[in-house]
């Protein structure tokens, strides 16, 4: 059976890592698509339907009030009431580590008594996230004959606070019922929570302090990092044995726990606001670096991990197709990306104490480079899975479809991608700089390898159409360049591979309108055979790609083109109210006005979110560098 992910582009949400609630446009929770109460990788409420009188209240705004608190006003209406609506309900949620709460505020300026019957019918569940992505068919909730239940067995326990409500249970279904006498000029309130407690999952609410945002002068760009910075919060999170190690979940609602890539990348973001988070990340992840060689994990002595769930993810028809561990480390770039943040903390102002603690894994890292993460010897960074069911790709394009030839067909692994090399070279640099700070052997042997992996990338890498000279998106598995002109070669700008020459001519193919859309750069440009503008890596614009790139244009002093890349991005956020997506359709600007969502994009993301940051800085509303 062909199952279809659900769209998430119109629903409304409250998140507090590991907690998530999503709803309707209009604040009701109807159990559709991806719509719930969830804890971690599980939905706990499939359902919470409210009605007054019979009827559900008549939906007039929604207001996000931050990332874990939105109030949705309705107008109810009375009989015998005149054209005004005298009547309001205001459905306040809000969400925290623990759970979720609501309170229904009705006010009323009639002129009479009202009396109401308030109903909100709560469906209960125990569906696991993986299934609710796949578009498959809930599972049955459990039985709740009381205010206490377990969705998953032992260890997990979902506690219904009430208040003043009559509550009734049957057949995992709970009516909470209130009759309400609403006094001229009056006002009541009925309250609700929903506790959760998961003690076997690997991630939890964290117990640092949360991020503070910037007060910006440009009025637009303080609206997008105020929103970012909330939403940012609402994704923290720490590891069940570590809670003081605070990094950032990828996105809501699928990817809420640690990624390896995405908390890293997210983190170097924010390093002109905050060292903390990055120093929560290095040492959560390094506390989970790779010791051993294990083709069904994908782990290698010193690799950084790709992701952790409480068990594993299937997407499966038949015995066919991904199922990746609980721990799963098949990423290419995770392991470089963590090199590089941990030498930008450094320089941003982590304690000298934090940095000398992590020397021992940025060695086993940097070893890694060498020895593990080029597999056939051949002096790049390439991939494969092994195991027959991780992900056939394993860089931040990670979709079965997503190294293309010019032609659109798709290339074979092993996969060696540009940006890799990149990150490898800049990564041997900074490993290189930390090891002679701290009085460590080894600078020399890595600012060789840099040396020559560069020199390795200027041979391989590059192609020519008639538009001049450019980067591979990869190299195949015949060590063929990839022709396809992609995003990719952005994320080379300020790593140091480039030439000036060479990063000027990355530069002017990004800023062609067959790769600008005038909101951010596309995945792939126009002219490919497999360009399509709501193609999840091949023409659709990811926020966080086109934030990498103006920040490598300011490192690389192509300071114009950043700012105009920003102003473009910027103005997708406010197209977004302001909660820029995981990603977002490649349609030109002058041709829709509006940016146009892509329908299953996670919205907040981490890395989208903390694009406020390098959009700033090329905005000239924030120095670059760090808070020290």
């Amino acid at each position: 059976m062909a199952y279809l992910q659900p769209y998430l582009h119109d629903l409304t949400g409250v998140f507090s890592a590991p907690v998530q609630a999503w709803a309707d446009p209009h604040g009701q929770i109807r159990g559709e698509g991806a719509q719930g109460i969830h804890c971690g990788d599980d939905r706990v409420v499939r359902s919470a339907v409210l009605t007054v009188d019979g009827e559900e209240p008549a939906w007039v705004s929604t207001h996000v009030r931050s990332a874990d608190a939105v109030d949705y006003l309705h107008f109810v209406r009375v009989p015998g009431s005149v054209a005004d609506p005298l009547v309001h309900l205001t459905r306040s949620r809000t969400a925290d580590a623990r759970g979720v709460a609501e309170t229904i505020r009705i006010d009323s300026a009639q002129a009479e008594p009202v009396r109401l019957r308030v109903v909100c019918r709560i469906v209960v569940d125990s569906t696991p996230m993986e299934k609710i992505k796949s578009g498959a068919a809930p599972a049955a909730g459990p039985e709740v004959a009381g205010p206490g239940w377990s969705w998953r067995g032992e260890g997990t326990r979902a506690l219904l606070e009430t208040g003043a409500a009559d509550a009734e249970y049957a057949d995992g279904t709970v009516l909470l019922a209130w009759t309400v006498d609403v006094e001229p000029g009056g006002s009541v309130e009925l309250p609700w929570r929903l506790d959760v407690e998961d003690l076997g999952a690997p991630m939890v609410g964290p117990t640092t302090a949360p991020l503070v945002a910037p007060r910006l002068a440009d009025r637009r760009m303080d609206r997008l990092m105020s929103r970012s910075v909330s939403d940012l919060n609402g994704l923290r999170m720490a590891s069940s044995d570590r809670p003081g190690d605070t990094f950032l979940a990828a996105g809501a609602p699928w990817f809420l726990t640690m990624f390896g890539r995405d908390s890293l990348i997210a983190a170097r973001m924010l390093l002109p606001l905050d060292t903390a988070l990055a120093g929560g990340t290095l040492r959560a992840l390094a506390a989970r670096q790779g010791t051993t060689t294990d083709a069904d994990t994908a782990e290698q002595p010193g690799k950084i991990l790709h992701e952790v769930r409480r068990a594993t993810l299937r997407f499966e028809e038949d015995g066919q197709g991904v199922a990746l561990p609980p721990v799963y480390f098949g990423t290419i770039d995770a392991t470089p990306l963590w090199i590089t943040l941990l030498h930008g903390a450094w320089r941003a102002g982590l304690p000298e104490q934090e940095v000398a603690a992590l020397l021992d894994p940025l060695e086993a890292a940097l070893v890694w480079l060498r020895d593990h993460g080029d597999s056939d010897g051949d002096g790049f960074l390439e991939y494969l899975d092994t195991s027959g069911h991780g992900l056939a790709n394993q860089g931040w394009k990670d979709s079965g479809d997503s190294i293309r030839w010019h032609d659109g067909s798709l290339a074979d692994g092993p996969i060696a991608l540009a940006e890799v090399q990149g990150y490898a070279y800049e990564a041997a640099l900074g490993g290189a700089a930390l090891l002679e700070a701290f009085g460590r052997p080894g600078a020399g042997e890595w600012r060789a390898y840099a040396e020559d992996l560069a020199a390795r990338f200027r041979a391989a890498f590059w192609c020519e159409d008639a538009d001049g000279r450019y980067p591979a998106i990869a190299l195949d598995a015949s060590k063929r360049p990839v022709d396809g002109v992609a995003s990719n070669m952005g994320h080379l700008l300020g790593t140091g591979i480039l030439d000036a020459a060479e990063e000027a001519t990355v530069v002017r193919r990004l800023m062609d309108p067959t790769m600008f859309s005038g909101f951010g750069i596309r995945t792939v440009s126009t002219t490919n055979g497999g360009f399509w503008p709501t193609r999840y890596h091949a023409g659709s614009v990811w926020s966080h790609d086109t934030a990498i790139v103006i920040d490598g244009m300011t490192r690389a002093g192509f300071a114009d083109e950043a700012s105009t890349l920003a102003a473009g991005l910027l103005d997708a956020a406010e197209g977004f109210d302001w909660r820029l997506p995981e990603l977002f359709s490649g349609h030109a600007a002058d041709q829709v006005g509006a940016p146009v969502p892509y329908p299953a994009s996670c919205r907040p993301q981490a890395w989208a979110a903390a694009s406020a940051v390098p959009i700033a800085v090329a905005l000239g509303q924030l120095a670059p560098g760090g808070p020290a």
